[in-house]
């Protein structure tokens, strides 16, 4: 074993490339396939980990991503005992690592390893909180909650891994609120030790695993601001690790929710109302038995709602649900004084308590109402330099309220939570490129100005496997024959195929409309029409969509990007329009000006690559496996008519194109 350790410390890339070769280890895989791009791209990635540098990786369709950065990341883990945190942006992806290309490498290689999941902990259940619920459930919870509380119990009583996944109903969210694992409750110190704690169970696998799986949105959450990494010796989340990020093009989207602020109008409402509920009368006051707390409690939920009310009606949601906030002080602060005073309050009840655990249950929640109160403070007084910000409606109906004060470029940060010297930060796509083989556009985006650039291609052959239609006969989208000539097109090329089709639009009123308008059309010609946003999840939509012979599926934004449908279940992409971002969101907006106001072209810097970047994502569903074929049909003129086209164009396979 020594000396196995040695030789992947003293030359990973070797031993990486001779994994890859035709009677490498990973020939001895069930249906391996050796891909010259694949080996490449692993041995490009064991030279950035042995060097201690970054990269960032393009490695098209087909090219085997994971298994590529999984070889030399698993081989530098157990070589140099450090930690190797792969971070992903779908439960797909998740899966597949887990379930699917990890177990070919624990088969393959002559050392053992683990690796584990990272969950967020408010997935687990907590034994000792469900326990104290139901102890306390006559002061927490009416009846109805009460019988909820009984079954949620019952199945931690039977589940093996104890997360919302294992669970067979979505939990009423206010009881889990009270019973699932909380940072300051279900501690290593209390819960460590027991067999029984799940998130404490998957903690000690996760801290042993030399390979642990995260999402994008956690690992943002646990890496925290440039201040706590700033103040890291070495790793990013543990002592001595490294990280690779994959489905990239995410990152950008991904790390400015987290880095930036938000205020929930919903879960501040439900922080309180943990303390005191007027509606059930119950709560952890009521627990205490404190009548103060309880009345206070009670008014700020309403003084919430009045501030969100007073906010509201300064805004006009007319053109979406967001609305940008450009000056300080939209209105008054009538809410953080009054969330100082319950916090002030909590603190001294959780100070009268002997029982630890409802101590820390109090303190907890004062913690959320400070940040809150931090977050309000800050989005009023517009305190954040170089931030946007903007409310959002939230909720079903869009009845509540979210501020947002995010910052415009996530770059400067992310170049010191992600890319400082001495740690190793890999990020990898299918799409990062714009048109420059140095990825220029990326890694500007996000920090990784320094980092080294690798763009490899797929290898498909998409010049036999797929063809492109671009109909240059479509009218202006601004022109009345428009959704016209839209329906035509799309029956045309959906006849053409027999369905088996994603149509994929940038407005989702114009594929509402179009739905409507070819319902009778998927009738007659026995199409089973599937419709993103009519009801059912994402998941079972696609999952509808491979097994029910010719569908067409109508989708919007998710579906461009994070789809897979290998087979023949897909056979037909067609774009409605070019996917250029429409410049109402208050953080688009934010960027376009900010990119004027610095003197350049927001269009050539910001909307074209944009675009492009998510025309690569929306073509690139079609062929996913070396036996696939099918045809992408464009039905937007402006790719063949204004000069910025030919940009779009030459950033799509090469592959046979026909101009209707």
């Amino acid at each position: 074993m020594i000396a196995l350790r040695d030789s992947i410390g003293s030359d990973l890339a070797e031993r990486t490339e001779s994994i890859f070769a035709p009677d490498g280890l990973l020939a001895r895989a069930k249906n391996f396939e050796r891909r010259p791009q694949q080996q490449q791209m692993a041995v490009a990635m064991a030279r950035a980990l042995e060097e201690e540098r970054h990269l960032v990786v393009e490695a098209g369709t087909g090219v085997g991503k994971s298994l590529a950065y999984l070889v030399p990341a698993v081989l530098f883990a157990l070589g140099q005992k450090k930690k190797a945190i792969i971070s992903t942006h779908t439960i797909n992806l998740q899966e597949q690592l887990l379930y699917k290309d990890i177990p070919i490498l624990q088969k393959v290689l002559p050392e053992t390893f683990d690796a584990a999941l990272i969950k967020g902990r408010q997935n687990y259940i907590c034994p000792r909180r469900l326990l104290r619920a139901r102890e306390q459930q006559n002061d927490l919870f009416t009846g109805p909650e009460q019988n909820e509380l009984e079954e949620i119990a019952a199945w931690a009583a039977r589940t093996r891994d104890g997360t919302l996944s294992d669970l067979s109903f979505e939990p009423n969210a206010k009881i889990w609120a009270q019973v699932c694992s909380e940072a300051h409750i279900c501690t290593r110190k209390v819960c460590g030790q027991s067999d029984r704690c799940f998130y404490q169970r998957a903690r000690r696998k996760f801290e042993n695993a030399p390979v642990v799986v995260i999402n994008h949105t956690l690992l943002f959450m646990l890496l925290g601001g440039v201040e706590e990494q700033m103040e890291r010796e070495s790793g990013f989340l543990f002592p001595e690790d490294f990280l690779i990020l994959d489905e990239a093009h995410t990152v950008e989207q991904t790390a400015s929710r987290q880095i930036g602020q938000v205020v929930s109008q919903y879960m501040l409402r439900a922080t309180v109302q943990r303390l005191y509920n007027a509606r059930s009368k119950r709560g952890l006051f009521t627990v205490t038995r404190d009548a103060a707390g309880v009345r206070l409690a009670a008014e700020i939920v309403d003084e919430i709602d009045r501030f969100f009310e007073t906010l509201g009606a300064r805004c006009d949601f007319r053109k979406g649900h967001e609305f940008r906030v450009r000056q300080a002080e939209i209105v008054s602060d009538t809410i953080t004084g009054r969330l100082i005073a319950l916090q002030s309050r909590v603190a001294n009840v959780a100070k009268q308590q002997d029982d630890e655990m409802l101590k820390s249950e109090l303190l907890e929640l004062g913690r959320r109402i400070a940040e809150a109160r931090s977050g309000i403070g800050v989005f009023l007084e517009q305190s954040a330099r170089n931030h946007v910000y903007w409310v959002e409606r939230t909720g079903k109906v869009g009845q509540l309220l979210t501020l947002n004060a995010v910052p415009i470029d996530i770059a400067p940060a992310l170049r010191q939570i992600l890319f400082r010297e001495g740690r190793t930060c890999i990020m990898t796509s299918a799409t990062l490129g714009v048109g420059r083989k140095d990825l220029a556009y990326f890694r500007t985006r996000v920090g990784a100005d320094e980092a080294e650039a690798l763009q490899l291609g797929s290898p498909f052959n998409f010049n036999q496997q797929m063809k492109i239609f671009v109909v240059r006969k479509m009218p202006d989208p601004r022109d009345a024959e428009y959704e016209n000539a839209l329906e035509h097109w799309i029956e045309h090329f959906v006849g053409k195929t027999d369905g088996h089709a994603f149509v994929l639009f940038t407005s989702y009123r114009v594929m509402q409309e179009l739905a409507g308008r070819m319902e009778n059309f998927c009738a007659e010609h026995d199409l089973n029409l599937l419709l993103q946003g009519g009801g059912m999840p994402r998941t079972k939509l696609l999952e509808r969509f491979k097994t029910t012979p010719r569908s067409v599926l109508f989708g919007t934004d998710s579906f461009w990007s994070g789809v897979d449908v290998p087979g023949d279940a897909l056979r037909n992409v067609i774009i409605t329009r070019l996917p250029f971002a429409v410049p109402d969101h208050p953080l688009i907006e934010a960027k376009l000006e900010s990119i004027e106001t610095g003197g350049g072209d927001a269009f050539t810097e910001y909307s074209l690559p944009e675009a492009i970047l998510k025309l690569r994502q929306g073509v690139g569903r079609l062929i996913r496996t070396k036996s696939d074929h099918g045809i992408i049909v464009i039905l937007d003129n402006r790719i063949v008519t204004k000069p910025y086209g030919r940009a779009f164009m030459s950033a799509l396979p090469k592959c046979p194109v026909e101009i209707l």
